[in-house]
């Protein structure tokens, strides 16, 4: 009979000592902190909060992402005429621009670093996916009334000249 009572207490014991506190109830091994959000151990408190994102340099427009494609940049841009016009969706000379990223006929490019920018132009990386692959390119883009020039640079090859007219809608 003693056994008995022994091996019924045993699970009972063994989930005692597995138990986890209650809400509002402090463990054992609790570690007490200080005012300052120390530990109470003697070690220093955490490091201070990340310095906040710089300003948004005088070139960006308001409401505007900082350092994002420039407005004069954004809309839609076409090689010829028909690709601002088609209503079939086979605008493959079609390039849609908005403040992060660059939308081709069957890839989206997204803004990556940014290496040089002003109100109308934009030399940046762009991370590339379309048709179940991903590379990035160097580009260059810069607007001179309805023209937008794309400077393609991939890797070692010689820099390829795209240009674009201002798409009326």
């Amino acid at each position: 009979m003693r056994t008995l009572c022994l091996l019924s207490i045993l699970p009972l014991a063994l989930a005692a000592c597995d138990r986890q506190p209650a809400e509002g109830e402090a463990s054992q091994d609790a570690i007490p902190v200080e005012p300052d959000q120390g530990i109470g151990d003697g070690a220093t408190p955490p490091s201070p909060a990340p310095p906040p994102s710089p300003a948004p340099s005088s070139s960006d427009a308001p409401g505007e992402p900082a350092q994002g494609i420039p407005a004069a940049l954004q809309g839609r841009w076409g090689l010829t005429p028909a690709d601002c016009t088609s209503t079939r969706g086979d605008a493959k000379g079609l390039l849609r621009v908005s403040p992060t990223t660059l939308t081709f006929y069957e890839s989206v490019g997204r803004l990556g670093a940014v290496r040089a920018r002003s109100a109308d132009s934009i030399e940046a990386e762009f991370a590339f996916t379309g048709e179940g692959m991903t590379w990035s390119r160097a580009m260059t883009l810069k607007a001179t009334g309805d023209t937008l020039t794309r400077i393609d640079r991939a890797g070692g090859e010689a820099p390829a000249t795209y240009a674009y007219g201002k798409c009326a809608t």
